[in-house]
């Protein structure tokens, strides 16, 4: 038995360490993009988070979070921000089940719950927020947005991952 491997193949017959549950490398990588900027006005786009997987490499958005203030009380809203439009885009695309949406589903400072939205390999990841709507109940001051994932590389393209 070789003890610096979790099987005995030797190490030239391609040993892959993944994890046997997800099926992804020990060796992936983490991603934690973030930003909070001024909320967007009427028919404006403002990005929030953006992440480049490199070319060759694929991953899993694991978790979302989204901050929206209010002009009037510099308060955190929950859990709904009318006229205002928040989506995440894979290549400019929205990626379902998360299309665009008016709600707060993960908000700031809270547990956020994982997602495991799968990216293609060389994805450009953005978590944007548009407004829509020229008069809103509520008008925003600030918005953020933070997006956490895995990434490696992809195995189709030749080679096998670094081992640990």
């Amino acid at each position: 038995m070789n003890i610096t491997h979790t099987c005995d193949s030797p190490k030239d017959v391609g040993y892959k360490n993944v994890c046997h549950f997800c099926g992804i490398p020990q060796d992936a990588g983490y991603f934690d993009v973030a930003g909070i900027k001024t909320a967007p006005l009427v028919g404006e786009e403002v990005e929030l988070a953006r992440y480049e997987l490199n070319s060759q490499y694929c991953g899993t958005l694991l978790y979302f979070m989204q901050y929206a203030e209010l002009a009037e009380t510099r308060r955190q809203v929950f859990p709904k921000t009318p006229g205002y439009e928040w989506v995440i885009l894979c290549n400019n695309q929205p990626r379902a089940p998360y299309l665009p949406f008016d709600l707060i589903l993960n908000p700031w400072g809270q547990n956020a719950l994982p997602i495991h939205l799968r990216m293609e390999e060389g994805c450009t990841l953005r978590f944007v927020v548009r407004r829509k709507a020229a008069t809103v109940p509520q008008e925003l001051s600030q918005v953020g947005g933070r997006l956490l994932g895995r990434t490696w590389y992809n195995t189709i393209y030749g080679g096998v991952p670094n081992r640990l």
